[in-house]
């Protein structure tokens, strides 16, 4: 089977009788794991990470109780794979305010958004926050990573200099925790500036 060159096999490229939808089609629903039906459902994965490793992910973060799994909600099992699915995740929250908010999405091993919380909330051109109210949070939820995000009400979505201090800052006590700090969003009803599309993580 053709991989990438990190030795990545899509399930596209699996032996038809492997695959999950095509087993179940040929075989029946009784000769799937858990892991292969949750995948057929989710329908993807994403780079590098097929629908049946991301369905084992999510398995073991919720230790294998399919209860568990199924009371979580569609946000929570949505995988953050760009900048555009975590401004997509937090429009509903931040559109047309009229004040700064900043908000922290934590995410698990599969990039499957745990929780997300609204750290601050301030004035029409700033908020405070507090890095230790961050990382308390995500070491509660032993979260694997988190994504940062602010709106600018204004609608500039450039960072000023004091977003650029203020994620260093993050970032360095990410990486003291081990805790990967993988994009800082600013959000605008328009569009979004992403530290990590523009390299700036």
């Amino acid at each position: 089977m053709p991989g990438d060159k990190n030795g990545f096999i899509s399930i596209k490229n699996w032996h038809e009788e492997d695959r999950p939808r095509e087993k179940l089609i040929s075989k029946g629903r009784e000769v799937l794991s858990d892991a292969e039906l949750i995948a057929i459902l989710l329908g993807t994965g994403f780079k590098e990470t097929t629908a049946v490793d991301v369905a084992k992910l999510l398995l073991r973060e919720n230790g294998n109780d399919l209860e568990k799994l199924a009371r979580l909600t569609v946000k929570q099992l949505s995988a953050i794979t760009s900048s555009r699915d975590a401004y997509d995740y937090l429009f509903p929250y931040l559109a047309d305010q009229p004040h700064e908010e900043f908000y922290l999405l934590l995410l698990n091993r599969a990039n499957l958004v745990t929780r997300h919380v609204k750290i601050s909330q301030g004035g029409v051109s700033g908020t405070l926050v507090d890095n230790k109210i961050i990382f308390k949070m995500a070491l509660e939820e032993l979260s694997a990573s988190i994504i940062i995000c602010h709106n600018h009400p204004s609608g500039n979505k450039n960072p000023s200099q004091d977003d650029i201090t203020q994620t260093k800052r993050i970032c360095d006590a990410g990486k003291n925790l081990d805790i990967a700090v993988l994009d800082h969003i600013i959000f605008t009803n328009d569009g979004f500036y992403s530290f990590a599309d523009e390299g700036m993580i």
